[in-house]
């Protein structure tokens, strides 16, 4: 291995790290490396010690990601550890860093009268990771507000790049490749109508319809056009289905949640499921939200 990943201390870099620890299913096989660097110095030198030929990925949260059980043949960077840059540029325009988590984004915008940005609460996961896949709540996109955005590439370069240098759809996000999200400035306007109080209700209407407070990813699967994933399922008879300690939240059918013990596997298994008895039962076909990564258990080297 490289030096300069010897160099760093066994804080910041760890071998073989069990990624159940870092996902919000609470699942997943070890990770080759993984850094939770606290500075940019510290991100620059990993990202400058890992081999050429090794993958990187970058996680926020752990919250839309499923780690197979055999784990990740690469290396993995965790933003959580990264300063949690929120500034105000002017009137109307954010700073973000991409450590920053979506409420506490959603909170601050609304202390400053700015809009609209209450939606990003709804969204249980980074700044980063919201603007990696264009997450969505409450009728609100991460891109819509988006001014630009800072990258770094696997070489530690740094660029500033504007909106326009991404092609967005609905949880889709795709631009230079090679490069990761460090921060996004995005653009609001004023809004007075949104208050503290407001929120607190946004979020009192998603805990009595989503099961908060279980390991589970948010919603699994994108909505078809003109329908809701959740409803396909429920009316697929699906709710309360189980495989192993993963089961369809009977709250809402379109969270799966870890019951007790599941494996990635199971959960897996039980996407595979609802993805195919809804084809059966009405020739929709299901695409997954959530990201899948690593290696089945057996299949690691």
């Amino acid at each position: 291995m490289n030096a300069a990943l010897n160099d760093m201390g066994q804080s910041n870099v760890l071998r073989a790290e069990p990624m159940s620890k870092h996902t919000s299913w609470r699942v997943g096989g070890p990770a080759d490396l993984f850094c939770k660097p606290s500075t940019r110095g510290e991100l620059e030198a990993f990202l400058a010690g890992v081999p050429p030929e090794l993958p990187i990925y970058w996680v926020g949260l752990g919250s839309n990601l499923l780690v197979r059980d055999g784990g990740i043949r690469g290396a993995v960077i965790a933003t959580g550890g990264l300063a949690k840059e929120l500034d105000r540029q002017d009137d109307v325009r954010v700073r973000v860093g991409a450590g920053l988590t979506c409420m506490r984004l959603a909170r601050q915008c609304v202390r400053w009268q700015l809009g609209p940005a209450a939606f990003f609460a709804g969204i249980p996961g980074t700044v980063g990771g919201a603007l990696a896949m264009n997450a969505g709540a409450f009728g609100g996109e991460t891109w819509r507000n988006v001014d630009s955005v800072d990258t770094i590439d696997r070489s530690g370069n740094v660029r500033t790049r504007a909106r326009a240098e991404f092609d967005i759809g609905y949880r889709s996000v795709r631009g230079p490749s090679g490069e990761w999200f460090l921060a996004g400035t995005f653009r609001f306007e004023h809004d007075a109508a949104t208050t503290m109080t407001t929120l607190k209700a946004m979020l009192g209407r998603r805990s009595e319809t989503q099961p908060l407070g279980v390991p589970s990813c948010g919603s699994v699967f994108r909505n078809p056009p003109g329908q809701f994933a959740g409803e396909l399922i429920e009316r697929a008879g699906l709710k309360g289905a189980r495989i192993g300690g993963a089961m369809i939240s009977s709250k809402h059918a379109n969270f799966i949640v870890n019951t007790r013990n599941a494996t990635a596997e199971d959960i897996e298994n039980l996407i595979a499921k609802a993805r195919a008895e809804v084809a059966r039962q009405f020739g929709v076909q299901l695409e997954p939200e959530v990201r899948v990564l690593g290696e089945r258990l057996g299949a690691a080297s």
